[in-house]
C-alpha cells in the first residue's frame, strides 16, 4: 500500500499548462479503410451517440480553461459530420493552434478557405494510382475525390502535408507515392510504418491487418531512428511513455508526464488515443473536464499493474530501448496491456541492427581542449571525409563533457517561417535567436540574392546543432578541413569555450620543455616564423590559432586543427607558464608587461569570437582579467636569428 500510495502522489500533480487536446469527431467511415481501428458505416446507429456542436462547444470551454491551447481533430473521417465547418471554426478560433487528420475526399472550397487558418493539416494518400489508392480505401472515386481536396486546398492558398500510409498492397510503388506526394504539396510525411491492430478486436479484421504489415527491416527504413535524439532522452531517466522503472504499474509515468488527452466521438476521455477499455475512459457526459482530469486520470495511473509475465519477457528484455512496444498496442493486439507484441520484437531486433550499423557508418568522436565533438551525419562518414589531421583528435567515445553536431544534406522550406528576432547580419550569415533556440542561416555576399547555402540550428548553449547543408557534393568529395562544414569550426568553438572557463586567440602555442608557450598576434606577427624556427625543439600545437582554458591547477593550452603555414598539429595541452605578444626586431629581448589593463587590451585584440552576444562578452571580459592576474605575460621582441630560442630557455 505504501508504495500505492507514493505512486498517486507522483501523479496527483498533473501540469496544468499548457495542455494539448485531441477529439476524434467521428468513428464513421465513407470508405472501408483496411487500416482503421473501427469501421462503422455512415448509417449506423452509433451516428446518434455522437457529440452535439453544443456538446463539444462545451468541452471546448472547459479546456481551455483548465489551460488547453493546442487541439488535433481526427476520426474516422471529421468531414463526414455535416457541422464540420462549425465545428472547426469553433475550436479553430479558440486555440492558439490545430492540426487535423482528414482523407481529404470531402474538402470543400468553403472548408478550404477556414483551413488557410494557421495550423497543421495532414491529408492522407494511399496509393500513386486511381486502382491501387482505391483498393486500399475499398472506395471507387476515393483518389479522385482526394485530388479533389488537394486542388481546393492549393487553390486557397491552404498550406498541407501529405500523409503516406504504407502497406504491402501499395509499398510497390511507394516511390511514386512520394513523387506525387512533392508535386501536390512541398511537405510530406510518412505515417505510422507498421499498423497496429483493430479497437473492435475482429479476428477477421485483424487477420487483415496483419497480412498488410511490412517486413520488419522496411518499417525500419522508413521510420530510421534519430539516435542521437534518443540518447538525448534516455538521459532523463524518468521521463517517456511506459516506462516502468522504480514502478508496478505499466501506466504511471505515462500519466506522470503528459500534457495531452483524448476524447472519442461519444465524450469518453482519456489520456491516449489508443486507450479503448471502457474501464479506462470517462463519460464527459456525466461530468466535468476538470474532474476527469484532476481527479479520474490521476486514478488511472494505478490501474493497471505489471505482471509477472511483463517482468519474464518485455520488462527484462535488452531490446526494450529499441522497442516500439507500448502497452496500448499490446491491448489492441491481445486484449492484455502485459503481453509483448512478436511483430514488434521482429522490428526492435532491425532497429537494434540499424542503430549499431548507423554508430559505425554515421558516427565519429574528436577530442580538443578537453571537450568530446560528436559528430553525425545522414551520410556515411568515411576514412578521407576529413583532413588527415583529425585522426590526431579522434577519440573512440563520449567524453564527460560533450557537444553534438548532425549534418542533414537539403534545406528546411522556411516559408513563413518564425526565425525569431534577428541579432546578426553580416554575409556569410545572417543569425535569429527563437526561444531557446539559435538560427544560423549561411547567406550570399551579392546583395538581392534570397539563396541559403545552409542552415544551423543550435540548442541555447551551442552544445547540440543541426547543421543542414544545400548539398552533398562538398561532404562526399572529402579532405574537409573543419567538422561543421563552415569555414571554419570556431564559429562553434570560440562560443562554447566562454561557458568553460576558455577562449581562443590568434596565437602559436608550443610545449617547450614541459612549459606552455603562447606567442601572440596576428596575420603577419611572426607566429608560423616562431613554429618553424621551434620545430625539433618543442612540441608545436598549433602556429597560429590556439585554446586557453582555466582547469584545476591553473591555465592550460590546447592544440588546435585550424592551423597557419606550418601544418604540425597536437591534440595535446600544456601547462601556461608565459603569454608573448609577438615584435619583429632587429634584437632578441623580453620585455615584461606589467600594466594588466594594457595586457588585457593586448589579448581581447587577438581575440577569436564567435558571433558575439553580451552574455559572451561578459563571460570572456572575466576570463582575460584572470588571465592576466595569474600568467606572466610580455612583449617579444625577435629578430628570426636562434638566439631567440636560447631566450626562451632562460625563461
Amino acid at each position: 500500500m505504501a508504495q500505492e500510495y507514493l505512486e498517486e502522489l507522483k501523479i496527483n500533480n498533473l501540469p496544468r499548462l499548457p495542455l494539448e487536446g485531441s477529439i476524434d469527431l467521428t468513428y464513421r467511415c465513407n470508405n472501408e479503410c483496411r487500416h482503421c481501428w473501427l469501421r462503422i458505416p455512415i448509417d449506423s446507429a452509433e451516428k446518434n451517440n455522437e457529440l452535439s456542436f453544443d456538446e463539444i462547444c462545451h468541452i471546448v470551454d472547459e479546456a481551455r480553461k483548465m489551460g488547453c491551447r493546442r487541439w488535433s481533430i481526427s476520426g474516422g473521417e471529421p468531414m463526414l459530420r455535416p457541422d464540420f465547418a462549425e465545428i472547426f471554426d469553433y475550436i479553430t478560433h479558440n486555440s492558439n493552434s490545430y492540426s487535423i487528420n482528414t482523407n481529404g475526399t470531402f474538402i470543400t472550397p468553403k472548408i478550404a478557405q477556414l483551413m488557410k487558418r494557421k495550423g497543421t493539416k495532414m491529408v492522407v494518400l494511399y496509393g500513386a494510382t486511381a486502382k491501387v489508392h482505391d483498393h486500399i480505401t475499398r472506395n471507387p472515386g476515393s483518389f479522385e475525390a482526394a485530388m479533389r481536396g488537394f486542388r481546393y486546398l492549393k487553390e486557397a492558398g491552404a498550406g498541407f502535408i501529405v500523409q503516406l500510409i504504407p502497406m504491402k498492397d501499395n509499398y510497390h510503388q511507394f516511390y511514386d507515392m512520394v513523387k506525387l506526394a512533392q508535386s501536390l504539396s512541398k511537405h510530406y510525411r510518412i505515417g505510422a510504418a507498421w499498423l497496429y491492430l483493430s479497437a473492435c478486436g475482429d479476428t477477421e479484421r485483424n487477420k487483415e491487418i496483419m497480412c498488410q504489415r511490412l517486413p520488419p527491416k522496411e518499417v525500419i527504413e522508413l521510420d530510421k531512428p534519430d539516435l542521437s535524439y534518443e540518447e538525448m532522452m534516455d538521459k532523463q531517466a524518468d521521463s517517456g511513455c511506459h516506462n516502468t522503472n522504480n514502478s508496478r504499474y505499466l501506466f504511471s509515468s505515462c500519466i506522470s508526464g503528459r500534457r495531452d488527452f483524448h476524447i472519442d466521438p461519444y465524450g469518453k476521455m482519456t489520456f491516449c488515443c489508443f486507450i479503448k477499455a471502457p474501464s479506462m475512459r470517462y463519460d464527459l457526459r456525466k461530468g466535468s473536464f476538470q474532474d476527469c482530469w484532476e481527479n479520474f486520470i490521476p486514478s488511472l495511473a494505478t490501474k493497471v499493474r505489471i505482471t509477472e509475465e511483463y517482468k519474464k519477457n518485455c520488462g527484462s528484455c535488452d531490446l526494450r530501448r529499441d522497442c516500439r512496444w507500448c502497452p496500448v498496442y499490446s491491448y489492441l493486439e491481445h486484449r492484455d496491456y502485459n503481453k509483448k507484441v512478436e511483430y514488434l520484437c521482429a522490428v526492435a531486433k532491425e532497429n537494434r541492427k540499424f542503430k549499431d550499423n548507423w554508430q559505425k557508418q554515421h558516427r565519429r568522436y574528436y577530442k580538443i581542449a578537453d571537450i568530446t565533438i560528436q559528430v553525425e551525419s545522414d551520410l556515411a562518414i568515411k576514412d578521407n571525409t576529413f583532413h588527415p589531421k583529425f585522426k590526431l583528435f579522434e577519440v573512440d567515445g563520449p567524453g564527460e563533457d560533450t557537444i553534438s553536431i548532425r549534418h542533414h544534406f537539403s534545406l528546411p522550406d522556411l516559408d513563413g517561417k518564425d526565425l525569431g528576432k534577428e541579432l546578426y547580419r553580416r554575409p556569410p550569415w545572417a543569425v535569429y535567436q527563437k526561444g531557446n533556440s539559435w538560427i544560423y542561416l549561411g547567406i550570399s555576399p551579392t546583395e538581392g540574392n534570397k539563396d541559403l547555402h545552409r542552415l544551423v540550428v543550435f540548442n541555447s548553449d551551442h552544445t547540440r546543432a543541426r547543421i543542414y547543408n544545400d548539398k552533398e557534393d562538398i561532404f562526399l568529395k572529402g579532405n574537409l578541413h573543419s567538422l561543421t562544414l563552415f569555414p571554419t569550426d570556431q564559429i562553434l568553438l570560440a562560443r562554447i569555450l566562454a561557458d568553460r572557463q576558455g577562449c581562443f586567440l590568434h596565437s602559436c602555442g608550443v610545449n617547450f620543455k614541459g612549459k606552455g608557450l603562447l606567442f601572440v598576434g596576428h596575420s603577419e606577427a611572426g607566429k608560423s616564423t616562431i613554429a618553424t624556427m621551434l620545430k625539433g625543439k618543442a612540441e608545436i600545437l598549433c602556429d597560429d590559432r590556439m585554446i586557453i582554458r582555466k582547469q584545476q591547477g591553473g591555465f592550460r593550452i590546447y592544440g588546435n586543427w585550424s592551423h597557419g603555414d606550418v601544418p604540425d598539429v597536437s591534440a595535446n595541452s600544456a601547462a601556461l607558464k608565459a603569454i608573448l605578444f609577438l615584435e619583429k626586431a632587429t634584437e632578441n629581448r623580453f620585455i615584461p608587461l606589467t600594466n594588466k589593463k594594457e595586457t588585457a587590451n593586448k589579448l581581447l585584440a587577438c581575440l577569436i569570437k564567435p558571433f558575439v552576444t553580451v552574455d559572451w562578452w561578459e563571460k570572456t571580459l572575466l576570463f582575460v582579467d584572470k588571465i592576466c592576474d595569474a600568467i606572466s605575460c610580455y612583449t617579444l621582441r625577435f629578430d628570426k636569428s636562434a638566439g631567440v630560442v636560447d631566450l626562451l630557455t632562460d625563461l
